[in-house]
């Protein structure tokens, strides 16, 4: 292959071993080995898909003479939580498939919870359950069927859909999505082309044959889960079943649908999804949730003015904590002075703060960054479905290692800047030691402590605030010691899909729009205040049930 100039005349190969060994590179040469690897890799992908048309054609010819499934082949799957809103979610769903099997005279096929699989602190992460569903249903079922507490089943139209596949065949199918610009969020994989790698859309369902999850349990026990990060979990398992193309592709399914019951595509759909904003009665009241935002000095002048010209109103109970008291804004100084890296002791003061001086009333505190874009009044009404006098920790979730015993964390600032940048090309990993992040990616680093909101309940923060439980270090990164300290004390995370950690532009658009969403984060190289009135604004949340918006790659 040509080889980019200013790279050495490195191959990919050789490229790794230079960024690993080599003193830190300029940021050019870096971005040119990197393009050279991506390149490679793209071309290989290429060459691949190439050769799979005929066959998969020949697969899929089922489709003029239909398998015949039974109910009963399918196992499904429902990514279910503990807490008692989602988990009585995700009963409801699990009645209505039964009802549904019943209705039709069918054989009652087998539901499970992930929630109440949970042996260990990974089951919401799928694979390392993979080698339990080989191990019971490998032999008598032939799909396992995923899907969230949100998603609708048509169950004559889901073994319609499943039926014209070959069961003996290995299978990954869903609805796809892929990114349009590659993304922070996945690392920039595929960096050069990043429209190649599908990867499922959670909501529309997703379904593995079992020759599949009996080939992936057979990989996972000779070679275990590395003790890594779960960011974004529906795009690294579609990498990890790609196995750098040892592994199928996922197959996109037309009857995988996102749209509401009542869309005109229901006919057509075997899935759908709900579309809504959770109210369970009334929103939480305004003087019930009380706002801290972590901001320093160097940002006073930049940040804090688009949070007043943004969502400030909406929230009663705020304040802004720094290392640096101003009047004018104003902010509280909490004697912790700004780090780099974490802000674990910035954050423990804040909840020590919150418990012992502010009113024992207040129910809910949500800590957000200077550059969070969040609808306060959403969040209330999201909090409408949870009781406060239960220990409740809300926001996005991450990992990890949890293929190996880890714990679960809610993303809230810096957790990747302890640990170096990790950078990705198509699933293929490297490390940069963080004294050169800065030297190489100076703007990046400045971007990647993600913090879109960590909500907390008051009993939450009494249990954690009781036990011994504290930051390492000052500038330790918080969401990481959080989530440590709360698996200790054995509660679990709660996510929220609605609570994103970057910009709008870094999604892809079909699957925000089947949400409403709560909040987005950073600033860079974006129009925070028309982000904000174009997504969270009080007034878009109609047009954006209705999905009368534009995607902001359209708008911004």
């Amino acid at each position: 292959m040509p080889r980019e100039p200013g790279c050495r005349g490195c191959s990919p190969p050789a490229a790794l071993v230079l960024l690993l060994l080599l003193p830190p590179p300029s940021p050019l040469t870096l971005l040119r080995c990197a393009r050279a690897l991506a390149v490679t890799i793209v071309a290989e992908d290429a060459k691949e898909k190439a050769e799979q048309p005929v066959l998969q054609k020949f697969e899929r010819s089922g489709k003029s003479s239909e398998v015949k499934l039974e109910l009963k082949e399918i196992v499904f799957v429902i990514q279910s939580q503990s807490n008692y809103f989602h988990s009585k979610r995700a009963e409801d769903l699990k009645q209505n498939i039964l009802n549904q099997a019943a209705d039709l005279g069918k054989e009652l096929p087998r539901v499970l919870l992930i929630h109440q699989m949970d042996r260990h602190e990974g089951a919401w992460t799928i694979l390392p359950l993979i080698p339990d569903f080989s191990a019971t249903y490998g032999r008598n079922s032939s799909w396992i069927f995923f899907c969230e507490e949100d998603t609708r089943i048509q169950i004559l139209k889901l073994l319609e859909t499943l039926g014209r596949f070959d069961k003996s065949k290995e299978w990954f199918l869903g609805k796809a999505l892929y990114d349009e610009e590659s993304t922070i969020i996945h690392h920039y994989a595929f960096a050069e082309n990043p429209t190649v790698f599908k990867f499922p859309d959670f909501a529309a369902g997703w379904a593995l044959s079992l020759p599949l999850v009996n080939k992936l349990a057979k990989r996972l026990k000779s070679e275990p889960l590395k003790s890594d990060f779960t960011i974004d979990l529906k795009h690294e398992i579609a990498l990890y079943i790609w196995h750098k193309g040892n592994g199928p592709h996922l197959t996109t399914v037309p009857e995988f649908c996102t749209d509401n019951m009542d869309s005109f595509k229901a006919g057509h759909c075997a899935t759908m999804f709900n579309i809504f904003l959770p109210l369970c009665g009334d929103p939480v009241k305004e003087e019930d949730v009380f706002v801290a935002v972590k901001t320093c000095q160097k940002f006073h002048g930049d940040r804090i003015p688009i949070v007043k010209q943004t969502w400030e109103n909406e929230a009663t109970l705020i304040e802004y904590y720094s290392d640096y008291a101003e009047t004018s804004i104003p902010t509280v100084d909490l004697g912790i002075p700004n780090t780099d890296r974490g802000h674990c002791g910035k954050t423990f003061a804040i909840l020590e703060r919150f418990l012992n001086s502010s009113s024992s009333k207040t129910p809910w505190l949500v800590i957000v960054d200077d550059d969070t874009l969040i609808s306060i009044s959403r969040l209330r009404k999201l909090l409408s479905c949870y009781d406060p006098s239960e220990p409740v920790f809300l926001g996005e979730r991450y990992g990890y290692g949890l293929g190996t015993g880890g714990y679960s964390y809610i993303t809230g600032g810096g957790g990747l800047l302890c640990k170096g940048l990790s950078v990705g090309l198509d699933g293929r990993w490297f490390l940069i030691q963080i004294d050169h992040c800065r030297q190489i990616f100076p703007v990046m680093f400045e971007t990647l402590g993600f913090s879109m909101g960590m909500v907390f309940s008051r009993t939450a923060v009494q249990k954690l605030l009781a036990s011994k439980c504290r930051c390492y270090s000052t500038d330790a990164p918080d969401d990481m010691v959080l989530g440590m300290c709360f698996s200790g004390l054995g509660i679990p995370i709660t996510h929220s899909p609605l609570f994103h950690q970057a910009r709008p532009m870094d999604y892809p658009k079909d699957y925000l729009s089947h949400q409403i969403p709560i909040s987005f984060h950073k600033h860079w190289n974006i129009d925070p205040v028309k982000v904000y009135f174009t997504w969270l604004a009080p007034n878009t949340e109609d047009s954006l049930n209705g999905k009368k918006h534009r995607h902001p790659k359209e708008d911004l």
